[in-house]
């Protein structure tokens, strides 16, 4: 009976060990439980996004201040938009606004030269920016806080008095002329610089500066330029970074409270009245064409802006899977670049296409985008690019609004357009509502091949036949 007894316990032992040896030499994961999840198939909560708000603030003096508080560096980052814009330059002295931008950078004030102000610059580290556009002006600045004083009282000084010195205009519009002398080998600008001309027709839209109009640009017109834009009523700010939102009033009414003037700030210009249209050829001995296509579309302001920003998403403007390109580049080869392009104002937008292209190439691709926009316009965009469409708008938004200094700017353009409040609180759900209906319904409504305006710079006479059914085109000489 002990005997038995043994056995079995020696059996148990023996079979323990055999079994300890077996789960010893297979792998751990033999024996685990299936759990691994196709990513796919993961379930996890919905991530909101709440859009953070800068406070705006009305000083006493009209400047509409925006203001976000970042704690994270010891910065502080300042921009400014200014209701004026290279539209408004003096008919037949145009290039006054962007001189007046770029003098007041370099021009010194009516306290420091030019050569002190920069050495001030040298000694914070940090140059402010101002540049002119179209329909704006706009100054940014970043600096350190603890030279938050110095730096206001120098942007204060540029902003309100600025000095133009006679020989720094001479430089600037020396350097314009040489700037215009080159645009000739960038087939590139220019072509865009002569399809904006070509666009806005009898319209200050369409005036650019020229060698014989910087002729005629004196001192006096610069001074008369910033008096008539730069003053408070006319401007937004924003600030944000390692400031409290009362050292942020008190400090800029410090610096801007003795800036007064009783005009109120000037209204949106009016949208262009006509629009350019046709085919103008620009004749340059190249082995690639520079096509430019395009036509005045919808606003910020129509219900129709969020359905056509996804249509020229789609069309060109969503890189490698957007139409285009993937046509024009990937399958026929016959641009390195090719896509589409949405300006959306407050008033009036422009959507345009391009391709550079080879010269015997130059009608095939342009028939090509041609083709994709009447694709489009009958309605033959499906459901996964719709969905790939808003899915990458509406990641990539989130992006403009990594920094507060962003921010503040986000919500002070908004004022400076006279958007909605709630324009960027709803962006989002106006994109993800947006149907394939609503994209067949706005390309048909606002592609059209007989408003549109087409400009090809390139070795004409190499381009081969003019397609059937194509108006003669216009042959042009850029300005200079």
């Amino acid at each position: 009976m002990q005997v038995k007894m043994k056995n079995k316990l020696y059996s148990y032992i023996l079979n323990g060990l055999l079994i300890s040896l077996l789960y010893g030499m297979i792998p751990s994961w033999a024996f685990a439980v299936d759990t691994f999840i196709p990513p796919e198939k993961l379930k996890y909560p919905r991530l909101e996004f709440q859009l953070p708000r800068a406070e705006k603030i009305m000083l006493e003096n009209g400047i509409i201040l925006f203001y976000l508080q970042d704690r994270e560096l010891p910065l502080v980052s300042i921009s400014a938009l200014v209701r004026t814009g290279s539209m408004y330059d003096p008919q037949g002295k145009e290039g006054v606004a962007e001189l007046t931008a770029y003098m007041m950078r370099t021009g010194g004030t009516s306290k420091l030269s030019s050569t002190e102000i920069d050495e001030r610059f040298d000694l914070l580290a940090s140059s402010p920016s101002v540049s002119m556009s179209l329909d704006s002006a706009s100054v940014n600045f970043s600096f350190f806080k603890d030279d938050l004083d110095i730096g206001l009282d120098l942007l204060s000084q540029m902003l309100k008095e600025p000095a133009f010195e006679e020989d720094k205009l001479k430089l600037a519009i020396s350097l314009k002329n040489e700037e215009l002398r080159r645009i000739t080998d960038n087939p590139q600008k220019m072509a865009f610089r002569e399809f904006n001309r070509l666009l806005y027709p009898n319209d200050a839209r369409g005036r650019y500066a020229t060698t014989t109009s910087l002729m005629k640009i004196t001192r006096n017109d610069l001074i008369a330029f910033h008096r008539k834009y730069f003053f408070p009523a006319n401007m937004v700010l924003s600030i944000s970074g390692d400031i409290s939102k009362q050292e942020a009033i008190n400090k800029i009414r410090q610096h801007f409270d003795q800036w007064n003037n009783s005009r109120q700030a000037l209204e949106v210009a009016p949208p262009p009245k006509q629009a350019g249209h046709g085919v103008f050829f620009v004749r340059k001995n190249l082995p690639q064409s520079t096509v430019v296509s395009g036509e005045f579309t919808v606003s910020k302001t129509n219900p129709d802006f969020y359905a056509f920003s996804v249509l020229d998403f789609i069309i060109g403007s969503g890189g490698f899977p957007s139409r285009i390109f993937t046509a024009v580049r990937n399958n026929e080869g016959l641009a390195y670049s090719a896509g589409s392009f949405y300006r959306a104002r407050a008033n009036y937008g422009v959507f345009g296409t391009y391709a550079f292209t080879k010269t015997d190439s130059t009608f095939r691709a342009l028939q090509l985008v041609n083709s994709i926009l009447q694709d489009v316009a009958a309605g033959s965009i499906s459901q996964a690019e719709l969905d790939w469409a808003k899915k990458s708008i509406l990641n990539s938004f989130i992006f403009s609004f990594e920094q507060p200094g962003q921010i503040a700017v986000q919500q002070m353009t908004l004022t400076y357009d006279k958007l909605p409040d709630d324009y960027l609180s709803s962006y989002r759900k106006r994109i993800d509502a947006v149907t394939r209906n609503d994209l067949k319904r706005v390309a048909a409504q606002y592609l059209n091949e007989k408003r549109r305006l087409t400009l090809i710079v390139g070795d004409t006479d190499q381009f081969g036949p003019l397609p059937e059914k194509w108006e003669q085109p216009v042959f042009i000489s850029p300005q200079q």
